[in-house]
């Protein structure tokens, strides 16, 4: 595919779709119905989908036209959803990637899962992941899910089968969830809007302890608009809807330097985050370079990682000779480094200090959102735990420090990669607020970015 260049998409956005189911001029069940049309079309070819629920959908979008007509003002009335198979759906299983967990269904639906129905979205399938959401390439025993503007490539990990189905236009807008960059890598991985709240914003409660609270759930959209009409609604504010321009100038603090020596920075990821640094100091903000204190130990976060994949196996109760050899050796990882005392709050603390005192200056961080293209899609899963350690951090580094430290953080397209033929972003980091202060500043910033460089929304067809 060569670069694409216009803003083009027949597929209505999450905002357009309850505006217009509320005006009359569809309804819910027309949307459904165009939703798991799109999903049988493009679908066998990218893998995002873990479950349709093409009959359940369609009743459920029945019950939502039926309560519009009621007089109920809803704000995602209508609009067809994916939710990822790492949070329970009634009726559905939760398999999280992996054969060694139940096929039976669950008896209730996660608060976010509730929060997204009661303000009338129609979950129309569950997403993909690797296995217990753990690399950030998504294949499993289930399938490879694979990006859609260039199939040979990943949709990223672990909520790569969120951001196929959106990045390919089966739905306008996913449910995904970030312990380690879980939706921002995948955003950027597929041309999306992604962002990970701080804690606290929306209810996380994944797995044992949603990875000593790193994990946060959040949207994958097309649109600023859209992820923060979804957000609003899991986090339960619906002031968050409403994306203004910044109310001041901002001091941007673009930090380009590598996060680990494992990883080089592609120069067409650099080259990105200089233009958008460029477009925001045209916008009026102040520009300035910046230096983060990563880790020289990165022992912190990882330990947090093997050891939260560990705890989260035991939580399910899960066979380690029925784990994907990978995932058993970080799941063995996680339970030594426990016992060996990798995860005291000492180092923890000291690195957000460092953090604070660097950044204090700065309102907003802007870093790539990657440092090279994402991996190809096929096989990780039959390689090793060393090779997919070093494959994912080798191309994603720069996320997991926002969530060992609970700063949101979100991604937004920015760009073309002219010889990987996938979409380029950048991410965007706040200091921790309360009352979802920082997201809606990352937003602000994001649709500032939005309106100066729009990009297209779906990729074509495979």
């Amino acid at each position: 595919m060569s670069s694409p260049d216009a803003v083009h998409s027949t597929i209505p956005t999450a905002t357009e779709t309850a505006a217009a189911v509320l005006a009359g001029a569809t309804t819910a069940l027309a949307e459904t119905q165009a939703a798991l049309a799109r999903i049988e079309a493009s679908d066998p070819a990218l893998g995002a989908f873990q479950i349709v629920r093409a009959e359940m959908a369609l009743a459920e979008a029945a019950a939502v036209d039926a309560r519009v007509a009621a007089g109920e003002r809803l704000p995602l009335a209508g609009v067809p959803i994916a939710i990822k198979d790492n949070i329970p759906v009634a009726g559905e299983p939760m398999r999280e990637g992996s054969a060694a967990t139940s096929p039976e269904p669950r008896e209730s639906d996660h608060e976010v899962v509730h929060r997204l129905r009661a303000a009338g979205a129609v979950i129309v399938g569950i997403t993909r992941v690797p296995e217990l959401c753990v690399f950030g390439t998504t294949d499993s025993v289930y399938g490879t899910t694979r990006n859609p503007w260039n199939t040979e490539r990943t949709s990223g990990g672990s909520s790569g089968g969120s951001a196929a189905a959106v990045a390919s236009g089966m739905v306008a807008v996913a449910h995904a969830a970030d312990g380690m960059g879980s939706i921002r890598i995948p955003a950027a991985n597929c041309g999306l809007v992604g962002i990970k709240p701080g804690p606290g914003l929306v209810p996380s409660d994944m797995g044992a302890h949603s990875w000593f609270g790193m994990s946060e759930n959040g949207p994958l959209a097309t649109t600023v608009a859209d992820a923060a009409l979804v957000l609003s609604v899991m986090a339960g504010r619906p002031g968050l809807a409403t994306v203004s321009p910044p109310s001041r100038r901002l001091r941007i603090g673009l930090a380009t330097g590598i996060p680990t020596p494992l990883a080089t920075l592609d120069p067409q990821w650099k080259a990105c985050a200089e233009a958008a640094a460029a477009t925001l100091r045209k916008a009026g903000h102040e520009v300035v370079d910046l230096r983060i204190p990563y880790p020289a130990d990165p022992l912190p976060v990882l330990a947090r990682w093997f050891a939260g994949a560990a705890d989260d196996a035991e939580h399910e109760g899960l066979a380690d000779r029925l784990l994907e050899p990978r995932v058993r050796a970080h799941v063995r990882a996680g339970r030594v480094l426990r016992r060996l005392g990798g995860l005291r709050p000492g180092p923890v603390d000291r690195l957000r200090a460092r953090v604070e005192a660097a950044t204090a200056d700065c309102d907003v961080l802007l870093t790539p959102a990657l440092a090279q293209p994402g991996l190809l899609a096929e096989g990780w899963r039959h390689r090793s735990w060393v090779a997919n350690m070093r494959g994912n951090i080798g191309y994603a580094p720069y996320a997991a420090l926002w969530n060992l430290l609970g700063w949101p953080a979100a991604v937004v397209p920015a760009g073309w990669h002219s010889e990987a033929r996938v979409p380029l972003a950048v991410q965007l980091v706040a200091h921790p607020a309360p009352d979802g202060a920082g997201e809606a500043m990352l937003l602000s910033v994001a649709a500032q970015l939005e309106a100066a460089n729009p990009w297209m929304r779906v990729a074509p067809r495979p």
